[in-house]
């Protein structure tokens, strides 16, 4: 447990009371028993000692499994002629590549013949290898500088760094090397496009055949955009996931049940009649329209309706009800409070250590419980601050 809400890197173990610093990895190695950093907790009892030492555990084997899965799809770029072998060594030194010094055993001395040039020769070679990691770090540290300011200027968001596609296209800039022309505004908005079409469409070619084997699933949506313009989407699931199938702009159009249907159709007959196991929707009554139609056309098709529409909107009735809508409001009007005046909202995220008490839904109503739960896991930093003297 946290000592001081302000101090995330201080805390107490709630068996024994032992006060430490280095936040709950530190806990967790103190009652696992895993010795080196910490002392062991003397009241952590069996079942206590596995759950810390399995929970080290997978936190060590995902990010040693998440390395791994880099660095196979990192060496699956090639950008050399027809995936040719790239074996001059001026080539390589000219690309960047650096090799990783080999390590060497204390048996190898006894293994090998020792001379004065070849202990000579070490030296300097090791002396270059230093230089190299030096030399190495310094050039890293400058690239990543021209990355983040590309970042911020062109507001991109940080968490684009973590696309996969954004690693492939590093690892294909380094392969390439010096004098890399970066693609013109057209060639993104027309060639460039067209070829990632293209590709598209070969990767869905493994979808349409698992469609033929196995069947799918066809998911309807609308939803309006910032420019308040009606759209509505169709995607294909199956086993190998998700795929988009096709987009229409209904602004122009009422969306009763006979246009939902035609529309539905339509991409079953794309897809394939004999493909198609079960048409998903939510409840409105529009869609429960369309049902009837599709079922007089196509008997043999299910339609199912959303589960997370169904959840939606039982937490709108729950939300509804007398005996939690008192706490909603009374959670709402909190809120608004904290963040309608500047300096509540300050003092409010200092004790949270900047974090915000509301969290954000896919709908409304899912929102209204998150943040019920966000309060009742800030509820001592909310007391901490309503009693201090700030």
């Amino acid at each position: 447990m946290l000592i001081n809400p302000k101090n995330m890197d201080k805390v107490k173990c709630k068996l024994c009371g032992k006060v430490m610093s280095g936040g709950v990895y530190k806990v967790k190695e103190h009652i696992g028993h895993i010795s080196g950093n910490v002392s062991a907790c003397p009241k952590s009892s069996l079942d206590d000692k596995a759950k810390c030492k399995n929970a080290i555990a997978e936190a060590k084997s995902k990010k040693k499994n998440k390395k791994h899965e880099e660095d196979m799809m990192r060496s699956l770029v090639n950008i050399s002629d027809k995936g040719k072998r790239v074996d001059d060594e001026d080539e390589l030194e000219e690309l960047g590549s650096k090799k990783a010094p080999r390590t060497l055993g204390p048996i190898d001395k006894f293994a090998s013949s020792i001379s004065l040039e070849i202990c000579l020769s070490s030296r300097i070679t090791q002396r270059q290898q230093n230089i190299s990691e030096a030399l190495f770090k310094e050039r890293t540290q400058i690239v990543q500088g021209y990355c983040a300011r590309w970042v911020y200027e062109a507001g991109i968001p940080f968490n684009a760094i973590d696309h996969d596609s954004f690693k492939l296209f590093v690892e294909a800039v380094g392969q390439f090397g010096p004098r890399f022309k970066p693609p013109s505004q057209y060639q993104l908005r027309e060639p460039l496009l067209k070829e990632e079409v293209d590709r598209m469409k070969d990767l869905l070619k493994k979808h349409e055949e698992e469609w033929a084997q196995n069947g799918c699933s066809i998911m309807t949506d609308a939803w309006t955009d910032r420019k308040r313009r009606s759209i509505m989407n169709l995607c294909v699931n199956s086993s190998m996931g998700t795929a988009f199938l096709s987009s229409k702009e209904a602004s122009d159009e009422a969306h009763i049940s006979e246009l939902i249907f035609e529309y539905v159709d339509m991409c079953i007959e794309q897809v394939g009649p004999q493909n198609v196991v079960q048409v998903v929707t939510d409840n409105v009554v529009n869609n429960m329209g369309a049902t009837k139609l599709l079922k007089l056309k196509r008997p043999n098709i299910f339609w199912t309706s959303c589960v997370t529409h169904t959840i939606n909107l039982m937490l709108e009735s729950i939300g509804k009800m007398p005996r939690y809508k008192k706490v909603i409001d009374q959670a709402k009007s909190l809120t608004i409070f904290f963040y309608a005046h500047h300096k509540t909202l300050s003092l409010m995220r200092s004790f949270m250590k900047k974090r915000d008490i509301v969290r954000s839904g896919v709908t409304r109503f899912a929102f209204s419980f998150l943040t019920l739960q966000s309060l009742m896991e800030k509820k001592a930093q909310l007391r901490s601050m309503f009693t201090s003297f700030e």
